[in-house]
């Protein structure tokens, strides 16, 4: 079956990237990123749950408890459609930098 979310949908919820970012440092079970939370279990394990059909987030049971990990990969898209905006606010930073320094060309002695 298909998935109807996409990687963008994903990061779209504060609460979500908050849960992405958590998981990043290691994987966590549910319970443990409900703690760390203002709201009920039952609304991290549906973003969890939105999280996990993106691709973003892989849920096992370990026993009774249900770990989530991350799973970056995914994430990838993002990085690869942000590259272009990316690569035109550099030459937009060099652009400025070159007529900074045009216009105080003492700026590199200091």
């Amino acid at each position: 079956m298909e998935s109807r979310r996409d990687v963008f949908q994903a990061i779209a919820d504060p609460t979500r990237r908050e849960i992405i970012g958590l998981l990043a440092g290691k994987p966590q079970n549910l319970n443990a990123i409900a703690d760390r939370f203002d709201v009920s279990r039952q609304a991290i394990s549906l973003h969890v749950k939105i999280l996990e059909e993106c691709g973003v987030l892989a849920v096992t049971r370990e026993g009774r408890e249900r770990l989530c990990s991350i799973q970056p990969q995914k994430l990838a898209e993002v990085s690869q459609w942000l590259e272009p905006f990316r690569q035109l606010w550099e030459d937009r930073f060099a652009q400025l930098d070159k007529l900074l320094t045009h216009v105080n060309p003492d700026k590199n002695e200091r």
